[in-house]
Parts: structure tokens; sequence; C-alpha cells
């Protein structure tokens, strides 16, 4: 894992250096420093390349007599456009130009000093690389970079900020490297067991085996698990950093470690991919132990419902009745369609257990999703306008993208059953994803609620500044900016 830390901004004596430089100012007079050392080869690089410094736009440049290895220009486009994210956005560019270097730096000399931490969380992200199950990687093959330097005018103020964003990144890579894991290694119950390392940032963590579950009258979830060897769990995560008994914000996930469909079984094209069902719950781990990490001044509770939907003789099927822990009975027409019935008891008990302000649940809920919105927005369903007002500006701000969806009575009556107080099916494909939405909304009661069904962005086929291709770990860095704003 690469090593980020902040330093004076001084021309390096070794390694490579990334220099991020506006497209419509005059250079920085670091950016003049730098080309002075090289004997004007970063002039006269730009002019040949006919570089324009275009935001994200790179161009490497040799450096002889600099005693560094290489210069890489990064181009920051028109100064007037630049955000927080657009900064963390070249900040995971720049580091992955530099990742075959054993020592790295990126000049932040252009910018404000303030947005050095937020090219440092860029960088940390873009940096991500997953390669546990390798072991037949050449050495040369494999990513050097083991130090990096954030060079800055500021470095006691971005030493200072960046103990709160190195906590988001460090969720963020908690999410990846728990969507990453194969269902073989990632159970239920070892799902479970990764979650009590959140004790050590003062999270409490409460697990709740099969009797528990029982107990609770969980037939709704119990009945997707019935059918794997692996038993289900469900883990409550309280942080309670605001310091009082005032009501919590409450995350629920998805946590389906592997959905083979049931007995009504995907096709096997693409079936593993179903690995990261349980992205939802992956993310609400990932932003429990930000929260924590950072000391968010804020109560918030997160759980996830872990299971694995498997094809058996025990297993569900088609046309079974289930009780949910709301006391509603269920008609399981769709064994695929089994989060929400996971989400029901889940969601349920949040609300009669916590009491929350706002209850927000992630899932990769339905295919649906992608079909309407394809891999760039996250699907937002919700019973209240504020809510997500303030979730579509979370998601504005760090590019994690939501579009709201409709919901209404003409969906909700497609899920009336025959025989049962429900179905886990609407009426065919048409509205797949609101139907899905609609089902879930039955437990929540009053209580403010938003799902977000991000079946199209939990994983990337392939990469983006910041965001390397496979696990995403989108939802993190959303959720905890929505909670920023909570903590006065």
């Amino acid at each position: 894992m690469t090593e980020i830390s902040f330093s004076d901004l001084a021309l390096p004596t070794s390694g490579a250096l990334a220099l991020p430089e506006f497209a419509d100012t005059a250079r920085s007079e670091f950016f003049a420093t730098v080309d002075k050392a090289t004997d004007g080869a970063l002039t006269r690089a730009a002019e040949a390349a006919s570089f324009t410094f275009k935001r994200g736009a790179t161009c490497v440049v040799l450096a002889p007599g600099a005693k560094l290895d290489r210069v890489v220009l990064v181009g920051l486009g028109d100064k007037d456009s630049l955000t927080e994210t657009t900064a963390e956005q070249i900040g995971g560019t720049a580091a992955q130009t530099l990742t075959m270097h054993v020592q790295g730096a990126v000049s932040t000399a252009a910018l404000d000093p303030k947005l050095a931490v937020h090219v440092a969380l860029g960088a940390s992200l873009g940096l991500y690389h997953f390669d546990r199950y390798r072991t037949t990687e050449k050495k040369d093959d494999k990513p050097k970079l083991a130090s990096l330097a954030i060079l800055t005018r500021d470095v006691a103020g971005a030493k200072a900020a960046w103990a709160g964003w190195e906590a988001v990144a460090k969720g963020v890579t908690l999410t990846r490297d728990l969507v990453s894991e194969p269902a073989n290694v990632l159970t239920p119950i070892e799902f479970a067991k990764r979650t009590e390392e959140l004790k050590k940032l003062g999270v409490e963590v409460e697990v709740f085996d099969v009797p528990a579950l029982e107990k609770l009258k969980f037939g709704s979830m119990l009945g997707v698990a019935q059918g794997s060897d692996n038993p289900p769990r469900m883990v409550v995560m309280r942080w309670n950093g605001a310091g009082d008994d005032s009501a919590p914000l409450a995350f629920v996930g998805k946590g389906v470690t592997f959905d083979s469909g049931g007995i009504s079984i995907k096709p096997a094209a693409g079936m593993e991919d179903m690995k990261w069902d349980m992205a939802g719950a992956g993310v609400v781990t990932g932003l429990m132990a930000a929260l924590a990490g950072r000391k968010a001044k804020v109560n918030a509770v997160g759980l996830i419902g872990i299971v694995e939907n498997m094809v058996s003789g025990n297993a569900q099927r088609p046309g079974d009745v289930v009780r949910s822990a709301s006391g509603q009975t269920i008609e399981v027409l769709n064994t695929d369609a089994e989060g929400r019935l996971v989400l029901a008891d889940v969601l349920w008990y949040a609300r009669e257990t916590f009491s929350p302000r706002y209850m927000i649940d992630l899932a990769t809920l339905t295919g649906a999703i992608i079909v309407g919105l394809g891999h760039e927005y996250a699907g937002l369903f919700s019973n209240d306008d504020t809510l997500s007002e303030k979730l579509t500006e979370a998601g504005a701000t760090t590019q994690e993208k939501l579009w709201r969806m409709p919901m209404g009575e003409e969906y909700d009556k497609q899920l009336k059953s025959d025989i049962a107080d429900m179905k886990n099916i609407g009426g065919g494909r048409a509205g797949g994803s609101i139907t899905a939405a609609q089902f879930l909304k039955r437990f929540v009661g009053e209580t403010p609620w938003a799902h977000l069904d991000i079946a199209g962005v939990a994983w990337a086929t392939k990469a983006k500044s910041g965001s390397p291709k496979g696990a995403s770990g989108f939802g993190v860095r959303l959720l905890d900016r929505f909670v920023r704003q909570f903590e006065g």
C-alpha cells in the first residue's frame, strides 16, 4: 500500500513528479522552477505535443538534469470549473501515472492549498489495487509506488485536514476489498467476522446468528438463506459520535454474498458477477468505518443482512409463503428476487429498534435499473422529498450521482397477491426497479426513507480516474458527504 504524505513545495531530488497545471492561466512559479531544472524540457514537450492542459490529459517528459526519472504534466482544465471532486479526480489521474516508480510526488502549486487533501484523497483511491490472489504476477508488472508526497504551500494545514479524509479513503478501500472477495472466501460468517474489526475504531458491533434471527421472526430473510450450507447473519454496527441519545441516521445494506438465483436460477453466463451482490452491505460497512475513523459527531447505525442464495433440496420454492418480521406475509413467486426479502426484515428491525431520523438502504437490487440508467447513475427511490434532495446534492458534489425514480399506487398494486399480503415481484418486466422499491416501502412505515439501487454502479467494467476496474466503492463518499450535513 502506498504511503501518502505532505511535503513543502520544493523540487524532489529523486523519483517522478506529477505537475498539474491549468489550461486558462499562466503556468505556476513551481512549473517555471521545474522547467528551468530540466533545461526547458517541459515547455518544449508541451509545445511539441500540442498539449493544452485539458482536464485529465497527461504528457510524460523525461527529466535529465533534474535528478528525476520523469515529469508528468497533468491538465487541470479551466480554473473556474475546478471543485473538490475534480481535484480528487486529478489526484487519481496523477497518482496512476506514477505507479511504476518507487517514489513519487504530486504538485499542488497551481491550486488553492485547501485542495491538497482532496488531491491526496483522489490519489489514494486511484492507487487501489486488489491482488490478494495473484501468485504468479511478474515483479515488473506490479505497481512499485511505495511513497507519494503531496507538495503543498500549507503542510501543517494539509496534515491536520488529512486525518478525516484518510478515514474516508480507508472506508472506500474496505468496501472495495469486501466486494472484490470471491464468494468461497467471503461467506456470511466471514463477512460478519470482518465487521468486528470496526470495534478497534470504537464502533459497537452485534452479530445475530440463526437462533437470534429466528427469535426475531426473520422469516423473510431466513427463507432466502435456507438453501445454503452457509448460515446467514445480521450485523448491527453503532457509532455514537453525537455524545447524546438523539435518534440515529440508519443505513441498511443488502449482503447476498452469492446469488445463484435459487430455484429460479440465473443463466450461467455472467453468474460469477454475483459475488458482488453484497455490495450494499459492503458500502454500509465502509461508511461506518469512515464515520468512526474521522470521529463524525453524529449517531449512526449500520445494519446488514448477509445471506447466500443457493439451490438445494432445502431451497425456497417459487410459490412458498413466508412471514416477515413485520407480520406481513409474502408469496415468493421468484426466488431470484431475494434481496428485497432480506431487506424487508432488516428495514423493519431498524425502524422498530432505533426509530431513526432517516433510513437509507443500498442494494444491487435489480437489473432493471441498469436498463434505465446504465452505469452512470444509481436509482433513488424515496418517500421523502427533503431526504431525496439532500442525497441528490451529496451525489452531485461527490460525482456519485443519483437519479430519482417515480413511485406510486399504480406500481404498488402490481404486488397484490391472491393468497398472501403481497408477492415479491410485480406484474412483469416493466418497471421492475420501481415495483421492487414499492415492496421495500411496505416495511419502513412513516420513517423518512430512501432506497438506492446501485446495481449499475457497484462494479466498474473499465477504469476511471480514482476508480480502477472492479469494485467501485460507490456510496461511501456519497453518504459520508450526506452525513456531514448533520454535524453542524
